[in-house]
């Protein structure tokens, strides 16, 4: 299904209107979305892991809403980079810090994303984030450290999100507080190959990501589901926001040396600069996925991390 191609509506998000395909998932179920209908979609495996997650009606910046968010069918690559701390560090908030893999070593990870079939319709999406330590956490033990190192539960804070499709960058901003704004974004991944390329805002290349894609290993139904949970600030409030993800078929490629990844001018290559990225560390690349996202929920944030800079300042 060709969202360039189809007829467009308007709706309302908060005091936004936005265009979404006309007949789409969207347009018909305004997220409360009909499991059956999605079933009979060719592109979706099948809709276990979504009959077991209720979906909450309830308020949010961008009005009455559904939640979770549900992704039917869906792949990512994602490019894990090691940084230097420091310069991890010098673009968070003071009440995160930078999970560190050696001293003085962080986590940097540029993704894209395909969403075929999704509550919201069909987009693409680029990204660059830092790992970090969970809010709250008294100290990252060796087990929460192999399952950041893993991708099975990672804490991350996001630089740059941008998107392909109106109704993603307002729900995403406006709902989620993450930085994300329009502009066309190619995502293509296959068990052969990743490809993607996002524009910039006069046309040109921000980012360029090719790859080939690591052999796969396919997965029961519910056997694996990994979570992601990201931190934001919702009108000068810490929220989180958990991300599952239902994995069906992915593989990883350990130190690649096969990566064609081209910086231009652009917020995403802007980012990526600013961190100092050293070496790619991994590829991992999940042609086939599931995924539920949560509204954000209100945290308190732990001032610790506030402390101990002022501390060294």
């Amino acid at each position: 299904m060709a969202s360039t191609q189809q007829e467009k509506v308007a709706v309302d998000l908060g005091r936004k209107a936005v265009e979404v395909p006309a007949g789409g998932l969207y347009d018909r179920y305004r997220m409360d979305t009909d499991l059956d209908a999605v079933a009979e979609d060719p592109r979706v495996s099948d809709v276990k892991f979504f009959r077991g997650l209720s979906k909450t009606r309830v308020d949010s910046p961008i009005g009455p809403t559904w939640t979770p968010n549900f992704y039917y069918a869906a792949s990512v690559a994602r490019l894990v980079m090691l940084a230097p701390a420091s310069r991890l560090r010098d673009r968070l908030p003071r009440e995160l810090s930078p999970l560190e893999v050696a001293p003085g070593v962080g986590i940097f990870s540029i993704m894209v994303f395909r969403y075929d079939v999704a509550d919201i319709d069909f987009y693409t999406e680029a990204a660059t984030g830092i790992a970090v330590k969970p809010i709250r956490h008294g100290g990252l033990g060796a087990v929460d450290l192999a399952a950041a190192l893993k991708n099975d539960h990672l804490h991350s804070y996001v630089l740059s999100l941008p998107v392909n499709t109106q109704i993603a960058q307002v729900r995403g901003h406006d709902g989620y507080g993450f930085p994300k704004w329009v502009t066309p974004i190619d995502v293509d991944i296959t068990d052969a190959r990743v490809s993607s390329r996002v524009a910039n805002d006069t046309g040109g290349t921000d980012l360029e990501l090719s790859a080939p894609t690591p052999s796969q290993k396919q997965h029961r139904t519910l056997e694996r589901v990994s979570s992601l949970t990201s931190y934001t600030q919702i009108e000068g409030n810490w929220h989180s926001t958990l991300n599952q993800t239902h994995v069906l078929a992915t593989g990883r490629k350990s130190l690649p040396r096969d990566i064609k990844l081209r910086l231009g001018q652009g917020r995403l290559s802007e980012d990526i600069r600013s961190v100092a990225p050293k070496r790619i560390l991994a590829l991992d690349v999940t042609t086939s996925a599931q995924i539920a996202l949560h509204m954000p929920a209100p945290i308190s944030a732990d001032t610790r991390a506030t402390t101990s800079r002022e501390a060294r300042s």
